[in-house]
C-alpha cells in the first residue's frame, strides 16, 4: 500500500511545503550544545536536572558558525538533489524573509522604541566584532551605511560549495526583510555581497519616513 501512495506524492508540492518549517528546525537544531560537538562527563549539577547544566566549551566564531548552521547546509543540498536550481532559490528566500521577520520582532522586543536611531545601534561596534569585518560609510539621522569585507556565515556557505545565489537565498536575503519588519518606513539597499563573490558588501539603511 505504500509503495502505491509514494507514487502519487507531488514531490515538489511536499517541499514547497514543508521547507520553511523543516529549514528552521535543522537550522535550530544546530544552535544547541550537542550539534557537531562531543557530549562530556557533566559538572556536579548542584540539584539541577542534567539538561539543564551549563558546561564551557572551548570553540571559534568559525568553528561555532559551522556548527550552528551544518544541519541547514545539510538540508539544502538534500533539496538540490531534488529540486532544479530556480525553484530552491525561490523557496530559501521564502524561507530567509520570514527568518528576518522572526529577528526583526526580537530586535524590536529588545529596543527601547522602533526609531531609526535604535535599529542601526545593532549594526555598531562593537557588535558582530568576532562575527564580521566592516567598517561604517554613512551615519547620518536618515542614512546608516556598512561596508563588509569578511562574513564568516559567508565563508561557512562558501566553503560548503554554497555560495552564489543559493547562498544568498539562503542566508543574505533575510537583511531586506529585517528593516521593513522592524519598522516599515525602513528598508535595505545592497548591491554587492561576499557570498555572491564580491569583494564586500555594501549594506545601506534608509529610514524612508
Amino acid at each position: 500500500m505504500k509503495e502505491q501512495l509514494v507514487p502519487a506524492l507531488d514531490r515538489r508540492c511536499f517541499l514547497a511545503q514543508v521547507i520553511p518549517a523543516c529549514s528552521l528546525a535543522c537550522l535550530c537544531a544546530g544552535r544547541g550544545a550537542a550539534a557537531g560537538s562531543v557530549e562530556r562527563d557533566a559538572p556536579e549539577n548542584g540539584g539541577q536536572h542534567k539538561f539543564d547544566v551549563e558546561f564551557e566549551e572551548k570553540t571559534s566564531t568559525l568553528r561555532k558558525t559551522t556548527e550552528e548552521n551544518r544541519y541547514y547546509i545539510d538540508f539544502i543540498e538534500t533539496l538540490q538533489s531534488e529540486l532544479e536550481e530556480e525553484e530552491l532559490i525561490r523557496l530559501l528566500n521564502i524561507h530567509s524573509t520570514d527568518w528576518g521577520r522572526r529577528i526583526a520582532m526580537r530586535h524590536a522586543e529588545a529596543s527601547p522604541d522602533n526609531s531609526f536611531k535604535s535599529f542601526v545601534a545593532n549594526f555598531r561596534p562593537p557588535r558582530y566584532a568576532n562575527s564580521l569585518t566592516l567598517e561604517i560609510t554613512e551615519d547620518t539621522d536618515k542614512v546608516f551605511g556598512l561596508r563588509v569585507t569578511e562574513c564568516v556565515w559567508a565563508k561557512v556557505f562558501r566553503d560548503a560549495g554554497l555560495g552564489g545565489e543559493i547562498g544568498h537565498a539562503a542566508v543574505c536575503n533575510m537583511d531586506y526583510s529585517w528593516p521593513r519588519s522592524f519598522n516599515e518606513n525602513f528598508k535595505m539597499e545592497r548591491t554587492k555581497t561576499l557570498m555572491q563573490g564580491d569583494d564586500h558588501c555594501n549594506h545601506r539603511y534608509v529610514d524612508t519616513g
